[in-house]
């Protein structure tokens, strides 16, 4: 036997009803199941993890060719004459 419970705090997504809501698992079809008291409302869910499909290759998430040719400045901080500190 299944043990159907209530989700404390939950909002119904079709009657906005909060405390109708009560869940329960299945294992043996892999699936989770929810439903509200007040309209019927019924959802089901898949509780097998699937694989993700791999990332699509951009310029963010790609390590870079080669380092980009930059020419090193040395910059010098000349002090403003007409500040003084107090």
């Amino acid at each position: 036997m299944t043990v159907k419970r209530f989700i404390a705090g939950v909002v119904c997504p079709r009657c906005s009803e909060m405390d109708r809501i009560r869940a329960w698992r299945d294992d043996d079809a892999e699936q989770q199941y929810r439903e509200c008291i007040s309209c019927g409302y019924e959802d089901a869910q898949s509780t097998t993890i699937e694989a993700q499909p791999p990332e699509l290759a951009t310029r963010v998430n790609q390590p870079h060719s080669s380092a980009p040719d930059v020419e090193e400045v040395v910059i010098n901080f000349i002090p403003n004459p007409g500040m003084t500190k107090h």
